[in-house]
């Protein structure tokens, strides 16, 4: 078994070759690999000898920080899969993932332990990393034997269980396997950079899969990993100067961010040892793009389509960045891509179609939810997440939408990522969304929320003069509303439906 695609695998090989090497920093505190490596050992040893067995599951509440990558490697060592915890959930969305998780034990930042409030007390295990909550985290580590448990694992055993945003209602528990998780890394590794003495950051949450994915990458490739406890922009350009970082993944929202702070990052921070910028998470608005390109001269930038249940999907390579901007390129390492139409059948270029994929990478199913399993699949293997796609003819590919983001107006299928492109290259625009609302004649109509740039003001009738002379008509918003944010998922990406839901709510009061 040990020979096999493993989590831990990466760790167990770095703390032997190379123990003495930095792994991780986290602060101030600065975490070799014969270190992460032994201290896994003996979380690991101590959590068997608590009795949590093999196969059952620990919860794992925390904003970034050191402790995910101890955690990460001791569950796999054991053979226990984790359930990482959104740090955003309520009480209700936590006891549900607990219940539905089965998990015997919880690992939580005591920052956050108002999220679980009344939910600990059936937890046979309860640690956290200042103690004030059940066990004092260190305490329990230090009770373990330094020895790597070694419990046998197959490749395809859960490595932990990511519950889903929950967007299109309640989330489900997607098993992902050691051998999807390592064969993401390793692709990870090629692509954008990682690998022995590399150095990147752990920006994105790491409970989320690309976020965790990408950060846990750098140590088991044998790189370094420097953890951002906390988004931030001016923080996170220092951190990019001061750990000479290589390769950073990032979400739009962030680099609309780092954008509303500091126009030209380059000639402020010396960031000459950056090499690949990686995005993911939602469309990067071309606007936004070009931004990146120009704003990090030199730097490759990638823009990958993904999502937790198929992991890495399509890739846009770095000389592709600006001629096929907007697109999320081609299929990725391993995979297979069909678009197809409500019946089925594959559509043909500049046709809309459900994206499906297959690759080794793909989730091992819903928890306890074979129906949901079975309706992602089609019949050769291939699964869908529900985000139609268009492929252009020389087989480049771009998401237009969510299916359940799709306005129909009076029959007519109308894409908003089409609508919101343009709108964003209006200059006073900094965010923006479209979204369908309830119209008694039609059914749904176009209604556009857009949120202004520091110091700039949107003047509707010029942006929908800007808007009538790029989209057909039938497409320009017939409602625009100003807002000062748009709501967001952890991993970034805008929740229309939470926008909708607050119109209807308010009854197109202002929003």
């Amino acid at each position: 078994m040990g020979a096999q695609l493993h989590m831990a695998g990466g760790i167990r090989e770095f703390g032997r070759a190379v123990p003495d090497r930095v792994a991780v920093v986290d602060g101030d505190r600065t975490v070799t690999f014969g270190a992460l490596d032994r201290r896994s050992n003996q979380l690991a040893s101590a959590m068997l000898a608590r009795g949590v067995r093999p196969g059952e599951r620990v919860a794992v509440l925390s904003n970034n920080r050191y402790e995910f990558f101890e955690i990460a490697a001791a569950m796999a060592k054991a053979g226990i899969p984790t359930v990482p915890l959104n740090t955003r959930n309520n009480v209700t969305d936590n006891a549900y993932v607990l219940a539905h998780s089965g998990a015997r034990g919880i690992i939580l930042a005591d920052a956050l332990a108002a999220n679980v409030d009344g939910l600990l007390d059936g937890l046979p295990l309860v640690l956290s990393f200042d103690g004030e909550v059940g066990e004092r985290y260190e305490t329990f580590l230090e009770s373990g034997r330094p020895v790597d448990p070694a419990v046998p694992v197959d490749e395809r055993d859960p490595f932990c269980v990511t519950y889903t945003s929950g967007t299109t209602g309640r989330p489900k528990g997607v098993l992902l396997h050691h051998r999807g998780r390592v064969l993401t890394i390793l692709g990870v590794g090629l692509e954008y950079g990682l690998g022995p003495g590399r150095r990147t950051i752990a920006v994105a949450p790491m409970y989320h899969g690309a976020g965790f994915a990408f950060a846990y990458a750098a140590p088991w490739l044998g790189g370094s990993c420097a953890v951002l406890r906390s988004w931030d922009p001016e923080a996170l350009l220092a951190m990019m100067e001061r750990t000479r970082a290589e390769s950073v993944f990032l979400v739009p929202t962030h680099a609309a961010q780092i954008r509303r702070f500091c126009e030209e990052p380059a000639a402020r921070y010396d960031l000459s040892a950056l090499r690949t910028l990686y995005f993911n998470a939602a469309a990067l608005p071309v606007a936004l793009k070009e931004w990146v390109v120009a704003a990090f001269p030199g730097v490759d930038v990638h823009e990958l389509y993904g999502s937790t249940e198929c992991s890495v999907v399509t890739n846009l390579r770095p000389e592709f960045a600006l001629a096929k901007a907007g697109s999320v390129g081609h299929p990725w390492f391993m995979n297979e891509v069909r678009l197809k139409d409500g019946d089925g059948n594959e559509v043909g270029p500049g046709e809309p179609g459900e994206l499906f994929a297959r690759s080794p990478m793909l989730l091992g199913g819903y928890l306890d939810d074979e129906a949901a399993t079975q309706a992602g699949y089609d019949a050769d293997g291939f699964f869908s997440v529900g985000d139609i796609a268009v492929r252009d003819e020389e087989g480049f590919i771009s998401i237009v939408d969510r299916k359940t983001d799709m306005i129909i107006a009076g029959g007519v299928n109308i894409f908003p990522r089409e609508i919101e492109e343009v709108i964003a290259r209006h200059a006073p625009v900094d965010e923006v969304a479209v979204v369908g609302v309830p119209d008694e004649v039609y059914g749904e109509r176009v209604a556009a929320f857009v949120v202004a740039r520091p110091g700039r003001t949107v003047d509707v009738a010029d942006l929908e003069a800007h808007v009538r002379a790029h989209v057909a008509r039938y497409k320009v918003p017939r409602e625009w509303h100003v807002v000062e944010a748009l709501p967001r998922n952890p991993s970034g990406k805008i929740l229309k439906r939470a926008v909708r839901d607050r119109y209807v709510s308010e009854e197109r009061s202002d929003f």
